[in-house]
């Protein structure tokens, strides 16, 4: 079965078809709320990733432990942070580009490769993949920190936040981050932001994920921290029947009315 390419350039074929619903009155959907926090900080000898696990539906926490630090090549992980569908995919789609052009070159992959692949994918897309992500690594050039936002703009620091957590995450980040840290204490560092950011929003939570880059190994750290482990209760407590009172009880029959509206007539059933 032969491919199908896109044609070149932005697709607005979504756009054409949102103004056709609204002109027919129809409501629009609503953008899904999503929160996270996401951090990495660079020290002496590499850098250090984090990120909390807790995944949101609108009010509802769809999972409580999931991963958001994913893979792109041995030496280059990205933790992301919005639409989770997106994430998923744009790192994974990105982490076979990367195998690709490093069987093509021969060479070990680099962080700014992956940082100019996944920026242009997101500016395509204008914003449309709800994907903003911390791409982190070390290669033959040192150790690199990126935020990529999902229109496709780009930032390199020593140390980023994103997410909605990212605010009380760069608090702790701008109060205690110093230059040539120990590893040790930019791992710590790292989990003192993502805490904030749990304990700080209510789209981030449950436990702390961290990854450690370095010139010659990377090491994953899930759970390392978990701030909000469910605790059993001493003791059971059951209450008798009757023993809240109550000083009067009314009884409503519920009544519910609904409008259809029709939206043109299909075409009628051939029964012949």
């Amino acid at each position: 079965m032969a491919s199908v390419f896109s044609p070149p350039g932005f697709d607005f074929s979504n756009q054409l078809r949102n103004n056709f619903i609204a002109e027919k009155g129809l409501p629009l959907p609503k953008a899904t709320s999503t929160g996270t926090t996401i951090v990495g900080c660079l020290f002496e000898d590499g850098i250090v990733l984090g990120a909390d696990t807790r995944a949101t539906e609108g009010p509802i926490v769809a999972d409580k432990n999931c991963e958001k630090i994913h893979y792109i090549t041995e030496n280059i992980r990205c933790c992301g942070a919005g639409t989770a569908a997106d994430t998923e995919f744009t790192t994974a789609l990105i982490s076979s580009n990367m195998e690709m052009h490093s069987l093509s070159t021969g060479r070990k992959p680099r962080v700014v490769t992956a940082m100019t692949m996944l920026k242009q994918m997101l500016f395509r897309y204008q914003g449309g993949v709800g994907a903003a992500l911390v791409l982190g690594g070390v290669d033959a050039t040192g150790p690199h920190l990126f935020t990529i936002h999902p229109h496709g703009s780009t930032d390199k620091l020593p140390y980023v936040t994103m997410g909605s957590g990212s605010l009380a995450a760069m608090a702790v980040f701008e109060s205690g981050w110093k230059a040539n840290m120990s590893r040790d204490a930019a791992l710590q560092l790292v989990k003192d932001a993502i805490s904030a950011g749990i304990f700080n929003d209510l789209g981030s939570g449950s436990n702390v994920d961290a990854c450690i880059i370095t010139a010659s190994h990377t090491e994953m750290l899930r759970n390392v921290e978990m701030p909000n482990v469910r605790v059993q209760k001493e003791r059971q407590y059951g209450f008798r029947r009757g023993t809240t009172a109550w000083k009067s009880e009314e009884i409503r029959n519920l009544i519910v009315s609904e409008e259809v509206t029709m939206l043109g007539g299909g075409d009628e059933m051939d029964t012949t």
